[in-house]
């Protein structure tokens, strides 16, 4: 509103003082006009907020499809070396269990390489180390000549992702002397 516009609440003010009658279709058509406006702006706002929902929902599902997309193609020379075993196993001249044992390292490589790049890390403790039940449980407490609640053997490594854990690291944990 510009300062030669006057509000309906000073016309009709100045139009008393003036001596005449307020003309109330002129402030009812004035007050229906701002009504209009400030309707017509509320459904542009929300139109826009609705628009601004729905385009981060579809960034965040390609995210997910890409990062999917992502981890699968990473996984996919690791599949095609474990066919490629297979293949080989089931031809005329079958490989030794030195090249059978070779290729299982280099697939096995790979795959570590895979889940790396995708921020898969081991969780796998030192003997020794003190137990973090956030990233370990302990399924047996054994006597040992370490410190207690120390980390004693790994049954089974752990992982996270993205510093989450994705599976604990199963673990014998030392107990209280």
């Amino acid at each position: 509103m510009t300062n030669d516009e006057t509000t309906p609440a000073q016309t009709a003010p100045d139009a008393a003082a003036a001596g005449a009658e307020p003309d109330h279709a002129a402030l009812l058509a004035d007050l229906q006009v701002r009504h209009a406006e400030v309707s017509d702006a509320y459904l542009r706002a929300k139109a826009e907020t609705e628009n601004t929902r729905r385009r981060s929902e579809d960034e965040i599902a390609k995210a997910r499809k890409f990062a999917l997309e992502s981890f699968a193609e990473s996984l996919l020379p690791v599949k095609d070396s474990l066919e490629a075993a297979l293949a080989l196993q089931a031809s005329a001249t079958p490989a030794t269990l030195e090249q059978v044992i070779e290729g299982v390292h280099a697939t096995l490589r790979q795959l570590t390489t895979a889940l790396e790049r995708n921020k898969v890390v081991e969780i796998n403790p030192a003997p020794g180390t003190k137990f973090d039940p956030h990233q370990q449980d302990a399924m047996t407490v054994v006597p040992a000549d370490q410190e207690p609640n120390t980390v004693v053997t790994v049954l089974q490594k752990g992982y996270l992702i993205a510093d989450r854990v994705l599976r604990p690291a199963l673990v014998t944990v030392s107990a209280q002397k």
